[in-house]
C-alpha cells in the first residue's frame, strides 16, 4: 500500500509521448484499486498495515468507511492479532477463510507526550500492555525488572498449580525438619544443618520485622503451634498474630519457593567454597 509503482526488477519502460505516460500511471492506479477492492472484501472496519498508506489507496478505504492505521511495528502487529483473534493477512484473495479480529473501541489516548493508539474490550485477551513511568532512568529500569520478577512469578504459578501455606508456615516446617535430622547427625555436620535450620527461621523473622512487630516471641510462638500439631499455622500480619494459612487463604506457588531454596542454598555453598579456596598466607614481619 506504500506505492503506486508496479515495481518489475531489473526492467525499465520507454514511451515516446506523454499519452503513453498517462496509459502506464492509470494502470499503476487500476493495480492499486483492485488491491483495495479485495480488502474491501473482507468487509473490515479497520484495517491495520505494517507499512505506509498513500493517500489514494487510504482515500478509496476512507470513503468506504475504514479507519486506516500505518506503520504497526512488526511485534505490534503479533500482539494484536493475539488480542483481537485476527490473521495477519499478506494476500487478500480469500475472504471467506481469513479471520476478522474484534474489539470493543478503539481510541487514541495520550500517555505522557506520546499518543497512542488503544485497543479495549478484545476478544482473546492473549497480551496486554504495562505502561511504566517513573522521575528517571534508574527507577524506571528498577521498576522494570521488579515487575519482570513478579510476571517470571506468575508464570511459574501457572506451569505448576501446587501451592503451600505463606506467612512463614513453610520455612518453620523445614527449619524443625533441619533440626530433627541435625540431632541425628554428630561432628560438623550437626552444626552445618543447626545453621541451615537458623537460617530457614529467618525469613518468619523478617516478616515479622517488616510489619513492625515483636518478631523474637512470634516466631516463638509460630515454632510452638507447628511443634504442636497445627501445621497450617502461620503470621497473621493484619493483626500482628499466629493464625490458620488456610482460613486467611495465604498461599504460596510451591514452585517459586523450592526455586528460591535451591538458588540460596547454591549461592551459600559458593560463598563458603570461595572463603576455602582465597586463603592468603600471613605477611612475614620484617624488623
Amino acid at each position: 500500500m506504500d506505492h503506486d509503482k508496479i515495481k518489475i526488477m531489473g526492467s525499465k519502460v520507454k514511451v515516446d509521448s506523454m499519452t503513453a505516460i498517462a496509459e502506464i500511471e492509470a494502470a499503476e492506479k487500476n493495480k492499486m484499486k483492485e488491491k483495495v477492492d479485495r480488502i474491501l472484501a473482507h468487509r473490515p472496519d479497520v484495517f491495520i498495515n505494517r507499512q505506509l498508506v498513500y493517500n489514494y489507496p487510504e482515500q478509496m478505504l476512507a470513503d468506504a468507511g475504514v479507519i486506516v492505521i500505518e506503520h504497526a511495528d512488526f511485534d505490534g502487529v503479533e500482539r494484536l492479532s493475539a488480542i483481537l483473534g485476527s490473521d495477519i493477512l499478506s494476500t487478500f484473495d480469500s475472504p471467506d477463510t481469513a479471520v476478522l479480529g474484534t474489539c470493543d473501541s478503539i481510541e487514541e489516548i495520550m500517555i505522557g507526550e506520546d499518543k497512542v493508539i488503544k485497543f479495549s474490550g478484545c476478544l482473546k485477551n492473549e497480551a496486554c500492555t504495562i505502561v511504566l513511568r517513573g522521575s528517571g532512568a534508574h527507577i524506571l529500569d528498577e521498576a522494570e525488572r521488579s515487575l519482570h520478577d513478579a510476571i517470571c512469578v506468575l508464570i511459574a504459578a501457572v506451569k505448576n498449580h501446587k501451592i503451600i501455606y505463606g506467612g512463614g508456615n513453610a520455612e518453620m516446617r523445614m527449619s524443625l525438619a533441619v533440626d530433627d535430622l541435625a540431632r541425628t547427625m554428630s561432628g560438623k555436620q550437626a552444626i552445618a544443618c543447626e545453621a541451615f535450620a537458623r537460617a530457614l527461621r529467618q525469613l518468619p523473622t523478617i516478616i515479622a520485622d517488616n510489619a513492625g512487630y515483636d518478631s523474637a516471641e512470634l516466631v516463638t510462638n509460630l515454632r510452638s503451634e507447628i511443634a504442636s500439631g497445627n501445621t497450617e499455622a502461620g503470621l497473621n500480619m493484619f493483626e500482628g498474630i499466629v493464625d490458620n494459612m488456610k482460613n486467611l487463604g495465604i498461599t504460596e506457588a510451591f514452585r517459586v519457593k523450592e526455586q528460591a531454596l535451591i538458588s540460596s542454598t547454591e549461592a551459600a555453598e559458593m560463598i563458603l567454597r570461595v572463603d576455602d579456596i582465597v586463603i592468603c598466607a600471613p605477611r612475614q614481619r620484617q624488623q
